[in-house]
C-alpha cells in the first residue's frame, strides 16, 4: 500500500436521490474502512430515502423505488455509519464536493452531530483532476489498467476510488503519502463550511463567498446586521452551512 496511514481512512461513496445536497437523499451508502496495518472492511447499505427516486437518477445508478420500499431508513443506520467513521479520515471521488456535504445533511438531519474539524477529507477526483482531467472510469483505467464494472454501483466505485487513490499516491513523487497533507492538496479552496458558502481571508477569517456581503467578515456582518442571519436560518442553505453560521453568530457577540 503506497499510503501512509496514522489512523483509518474511510472511504465513501453515495447513491442518491438526486444532487440537491439540501433536499436529496441517500439510496445506498458504501463505506470502505482501510487501517494503518492495511487491513480492510467494508459495508454497504440499501436505504429508504422516504421519498420518491426520480426515473432519471434510478437509470443512473439503477436503484429504484422497489428496490428500497423494505430498506431501513438513514434513521435507523444512522448510529452504525457514525461509529463506523468516527476516529478516521474520509475518502472518496468528488466527495469534498457532494459525498460529504450530503451525508452530513443526512446525519444533521436525524439528530446526529457532524463536525468536520473532526476529520480530514482526501478526494481522489481533485488528484485526478489535477493531474489527468477525466472521470472515475478514466482514471481506474489510467492509474490501475482496469475497466469499472458496474458503475454507478456504490461497492464498485468505492472499491475502485480506493485503488486509484492508492495508485496515485505511488504514481506520482509530488503527491504526500500521509493523510494531512494529501487531504491539503485535494482541496481547490478552502472553506469553512462543506457547500462552499462560507470561505476564509488572508487572516483565516470567515467571510461570505456570495450575495451582498460577499468578501466581507461573517462574524463582522453579524455585529452590525442581526437580521441576516435571521436570514440565512430560514434560508434554503444546507443545515451544515447554517451550523457554521450559527457558531459565529455565537462568537460575534463576545
Amino acid at each position: 500500500m503506497n499510503l501512509k496511514l496514522h489512523k483509518p481512512l474511510c472511504i465513501f461513496d453515495l447513491e442518491t436521490t438526486g444532487t440537491n445536497i439540501g433536499k436529496d437523499r441517500i439510496v445506498e451508502i458504501c463505506i470502505l474502512k482501510v487501517n494503518p496495518d492495511a487491513s480492510r472492511e467494508s459495508k454497504t447499505w440499501r436505504v429508504n430515502p422516504e421519498m420518491p427516486i426520480p426515473k432519471e437518477s434510478s437509470e443512473i445508478h439503477g436503484i429504484y423505488d422497489e428496490d428500497v420500499k423494505d430498506a431501513p431508513t438513514f434513521r435507523d443506520i444512522a448510529s452504525k455509519i457514525m461509529e463506523m467513521i468516527t476516529g478516521s479520515d474520509l475518502g472518496g471521488f468528488n466527495s469534498n464536493r457532494f459525498d460529504v456535504p450530503l451525508l452530513a445533511e443526512e446525519l444533521l438531519r436525524v439528530g446526529m452531530d457532524f463536525d468536520l474539524s473532526k476529520f480530514r477529507l482526501v478526494d481522489a477526483q481533485t488528484i485526478f483532476h489535477k493531474k489527468e482531467p477525466r472521470n472515475l472510469g478514466a482514471a481506474y483505467q489510467f492509474y490501475c489498467g482496469k475497466t469499472l464494472e458496474n458503475a454507478h454501483s456504490a461497492e464498485a466505485d468505492v472499491m475502485a476510488t480506493f485503488e486509484v487513490l492508492d495508485a496515485q499516491v505511488g504514481k506520482y513523487d509530488d503527491i504526500p503519502n500521509e493523510i494531512a497533507p494529501l487531504s491539503e492538496f485535494t482541496f481547490h479552496n478552502k472553506n469553512a463550511d462543506l457547500a462552499g458558502f462560507i470561505g476564509y481571508n488572508e487572516k483565516m477569517e470567515e467571510i461570505f463567498n456570495f450575495g451582498k456581503y460577499k468578501g466581507q467578515g461573517v462574524k463582522a456582518v453579524f455585529q452590525k446586521d442581526l437580521g441576516y442571519f435571521g436570514w440565512l436560518q430560514n434560508a434554503d442553505f444546507p443545515l451544515y452551512t447554517k451550523k457554521v453560521f450559527t457558531k459565529i453568530q455565537l462568537s460575534s457577540r463576545f
